[in-house]
């Protein structure tokens, strides 16, 4: 490592819930590797309201090393407000963003490092080969089907969650408020000159994910709404249909009942009443949560709420 590359700062962003069985070997382990190549770094940590050790854990590690921090939230926000927050007090010149559950390996910080520096802005990590169960690795098929199919944001895929970028960047990504925040999103709405390189995954070191298969369509269904109206527009077909349909088979049960031997009964009321209500009800609670999302930002509450800042500064 030249004295150049040693010269500017690498920040480590690091969301944690309930990390307790992780988070001491990924300090370990990211530690060890961001010493062995005499980078300058700092590791923020933003622990989004877990009830178990992982900010005790923290504490002690900030103890022995003064470049770890810790923000402590109030209340559990979701992930992207975590990642948010620690993107908004990291000092870094590059930011580098990383999970705790060490499937991103912390031995692949130097590339990441090495590839920035190439002139890149956003370099995004992407899989070899996920480490999970057919199950998981099918949920997440749907889920990036979903995205990528009403969405059209175009992500790398398999995403992994590591990735670095520049100050440039971060300045940029932090200039967008809205309380509806899909991380990945707002990536590729930044834009700017970025690339993505491959890596290895782990399995998860210890503990359980709490990005389960409900979880990741909520993320990919509000991706949806906030990244497209196509949903709203494929209500507005569908109702065309339905109404062209129903003129069609309204004409054909006029003719049916005076030209032939038919008689209407109740069964065929009772289905088309409670098709037509339920399609009612359905695209009306599509419409209202276009407008729930619109009233969630006019609100303009903060993006998150801190309860206690560890060896960080709180900002003016």
């Amino acid at each position: 490592m030249n004295n150049e590359q040693q010269s500017f700062l690498l920040s480590l962003v690091v969301p944690v819930y309930f990390e307790e069985e992780c988070i001491a070997q990924f300090i370990s382990e990211a530690t060890t590797e961001l010493e062995k190549h005499q980078l300058n770094y700092e590791i923020v940590f933003v622990d989004d309201g877990s009830e178990d050790q992982t900010v005790s854990i923290i504490q002690e590690h900030i103890k022995q090393n003064s470049r770890i921090r810790l923000i402590e939230f109030s209340y559990n926000h979701g992930k992207a407000s975590a990642v948010t927050a620690a993107i908004t007090y990291a000092k870094g010149d590059y930011i580098l963003y990383m999970d705790p559950d060490l499937q991103d390996p912390p031995d692949e910080i130097i590339r990441f490092v090495n590839k920035i520096q190439e002139g890149y802005d956003l370099v995004f990590g992407t899989r070899q080969e996920k480490k999970d169960t057919f199950i998981n690795r099918m949920m997440s098929s749907i889920f990036w089907l979903t995205l990528d199919s009403l969405t059209g944001l175009n992500l790398p895929r398999p995403l992994a969650v590591m990735r670095i970028f520049s100050r440039r960047f971060a300045d940029e990504f932090l200039k967008y408020g809205e309380a509806n925040r899909f991380i990945e999103g707002l990536f590729m709405q930044v834009g700017m000159n970025w690339t993505q390189i491959e890596i290895p995954q782990r399995e998860r070191f210890a503990g359980k994910s709490k990005f389960n298969f409900r979880r990741k369509m909520e993320l990919a269904f509000n991706a949806i709404f906030d990244y497209s109206d196509l949903p709203l527009k494929l209500a507005t077909r569908f109702g065309a249909v339905l109404v062209a349909a129903s003129v069609f088979f309204g004409t054909s049960l006029f003719i049916a009942r005076f030209f032939m031997e038919f008689k209407l009964g109740w069964p065929s009321l009772f289905l088309m009443l409670m098709f037509g209500f339920g399609t009612n009800i359905f695209f009306m609670g599509l419409i209202g949560k276009y407008i729930g999302n619109i009233y969630k930002e006019t609100k303009q509450r903060p993006l998150f709420s801190v309860k206690e800042f560890y060896n960080i500064q709180e900002k003016a």
